[in-house]
């Protein structure tokens, strides 16, 4: 059997909007929406957790710090190190 990648956060999604819904069903007596809106929103939670991409880990412990080529720091990261995210130079 082939298994999927990327579809092991939708039950962590469903659980936590369920237990959520649960919660505040119980606290305003209207169980029935707020166990359907909690699974609704865990699951688009979970889809959107799975679909997002997984960082690459680093042992190095420098992520992002600048990498010193002819005395101009280029940086890992992709921005120019000005703080704002912008790649420019």
């Amino acid at each position: 059997m082939k298994t999927r990648k990327g579809t092991e956060m939708l039950p962590i999604g469903v659980a936590l909007g369920v237990s959520i819904g649960a919660a505040i069903g119980a606290a305003t007596e209207d169980m029935g929406l707020w166990l359907s809106l909690g699974v609704a929103i865990g699951a688009g939670m979970g889809v959107a957790m799975s679909a997002r991409p997984r960082r690459k880990t680093d042992d190095s412990g420098d992520a992002g710090a600048p990498i010193i080529h002819d005395g101009r720091a280029d940086h890992a990261d992709g921005s120019d190190g000005g703080g704002d995210g912008g790649g420019g130079d």
